[in-house]
């Protein structure tokens, strides 16, 4: 399992989205700053505020020419419910096996028995520009997703 870093190029995958469809990376990859956030389960506690976090948010995220991708091992269905349940406004990618997230890296939490939640900030060049790690944090990830971005499209 590699480990992506501040400065690592992203890496171009495709999944499924929560309406069937493939999504590849590389379609939006040099177009958009990308949020790319991983977490362990739809609808748990933590999970479903964080959601709602990049939710409630997710007008700020468009001013900063972002886009909000969410990525678990849960299937096309439960993502589909879980975004319709919560009004969630953003891309949410099933990973089953967790092929992509053994890509980026994303460590898993207490001892290994739940994956990982990790955000990763991306630049337009395709660049990872912050990694924030947190399993408890939740509301945190999106707090920290923003106050990158301001600074990315500052400058």
């Amino acid at each position: 399992m590699s480990k992506l870093e501040i400065g690592s190029s992203v890496p171009e995958f495709e999944l499924s989205d929560q309406n069937g469809k493939t999504f590849r990376l590389q379609q939006i990859l040099g177009r958009k700053n990308l949020v790319i956030f991983f977490y362990p389960k739809d609808e748990s506690l933590g999970c479903t505020a964080e959601a709602c976090s990049f939710r409630d948010d997710y007008e700020l995220f468009l001013e900063y020419d972002a886009a909000v991708i969410g990525i678990s091992h849960d299937s096309e269905d439960s993502h589909r419910n879980f975004a319709e349940k919560y009004q969630l406004p953003y891309i949410l990618l099933s990973d089953p096996g967790n092929k992509v997230r053994k890509m980026f890296g994303v460590p898993s939490s207490f001892m290994g028995l739940i994956p990982g939640r990790t955000t990763y900030i991306v630049d337009k060049q395709g660049k990872i520009r912050h990694i924030f790690n947190s399993q408890l944090a939740v509301k945190q990830h999106v707090e920290t997703a923003l106050e990158v971005l301001m600074k990315l499209t500052s400058n």
